[in-house]
């Protein structure tokens, strides 16, 4: 297990993932004062003016916020799209060493000059990643940990099961491990510690919370739909992710056409952001999804499921003695 520096700031070992169109200010700061590491991209936001502000008014909620038994609030973090397709990477990493933002999520490019940039005022980077390929990069490059997107994850997930790919990324890697796929419960954030996880990577059961920026209804079809109804496909960008199969047949996209290996052409009139936000994603978690919650509900239910596990998991050694 690695020791992360903000450990003693953490009521469970957790991160609410940086979910485009759907994390924002309020999610970020409800998840830190509950004790769980709260994240935003950096693209929900329409500009690098916007940006800031949202930093802004997260560092101003967190500044002298306490959880329940008195501990600071958990660090906050922000996603970056480390690509040449990003004209703002350049400004909104500016903006993200002006406010000193304690952990950055870098995604598609590790860079070592952005790993200085960070931690040149003392932040974290971490990155994600679906292969060892892509993760020994990232460890070149230098970066303090690596959220390894197992198969099942919503968004551009892997295709990996998780026990093979923590062994295999423990096998050459010393920072922080984050597992990303298919986690909604405090069992399974457990059974990510058990695998060798050191913190457990939340998307898809945070968007059905009331802080979350999603549409009711988004919000109402993950609570519906079980894990046959999560469609692995490149249809909508090109790359393979994770999509709700009610959201893609309401746009007319039929199994043939998500089944086949290239991204459908939505026509001027759509655009892939549009299509993201018209065509909602999810991961196999949904199974499990079955109310929206206050993030403070949400944190509390989750403690309580991940020590009941805790306390299950150590009765075993009473049945299965050294």
């Amino acid at each position: 297990m690695t020791q992360l520096p903000y450990q003693e700031s953490l009521s469970l070992p957790v991160v609410a993932a940086p979910m485009f169109l759907i994390s924002g200010p309020r999610l970020v700061i409800e998840a830190c004062r509950n004790g769980i590491l709260g994240t935003f991209p950096a693209l929900n936001q329409r500009s690098t003016e916007g940006f800031g502000d949202w930093l802004s008014e997260i560092e101003e909620a967190l500044r002298d916020a306490t959880q329940n038994d008195g501990r600071p609030a958990a660090p906050y973090g922000v996603n970056l799209i480390v690509h040449r397709t990003n004209p703002r990477l350049a400004a909104d990493l500016e903006v993200v060493v002006q406010h000193q933002v304690p952990v950055v999520i870098t995604s598609l490019g590790a860079v070592s000059e952005l790993v200085e940039a960070v931690h040149g005022y003392g932040g974290l980077v971490y990155h994600d990643v679906t292969n060892r390929r892509h993760a020994e990069k990232a460890s070149e490059a230098g970066v303090d940990g690596l959220i390894l997107v197992a198969a099942g994850a919503g968004g551009h997930a892997g295709t990996l099961n998780p026990m093979p790919f923590i062994a295999e990324i423990r096998s050459f890697f010393e920072g922080t491990i984050l597992l990303s796929g298919c986690m909604s419960t405090g069992q399974n954030i457990a059974s990510a510690l058990q695998m060798g996880a050191d913190l457990a990577y939340l998307g898809t059961r945070f968007i059905n919370t009331e802080e979350s920026l999603a549409d009711a209804a988004y919000r109402r079809m993950i609570i519906d739909s079980s894990i046959s109804d999560i469609i692995y496909t490149a249809a909508v960008s090109g790359v393979p992710a994770n999509f709700l199969r009610p959201s893609l047949e309401s746009m007319g996209i039929t199994q043939e056409m998500w089944s086949q290996g290239a991204k459908v052409d939505f026509g001027k009139e759509l655009d892939e952001a549009r299509a993201w936000k018209t065509l909602w994603s999810a991961g196999q978690g949904v199974t499990t999804i079955r109310d929206t919650l206050p993030v403070a509900e949400l944190v509390a239910r989750l403690k309580e499921e991940f020590h009941a596990a805790l306390r299950e998991q150590g009765r075993w050694l009473e049945v299965y003695r050294a």
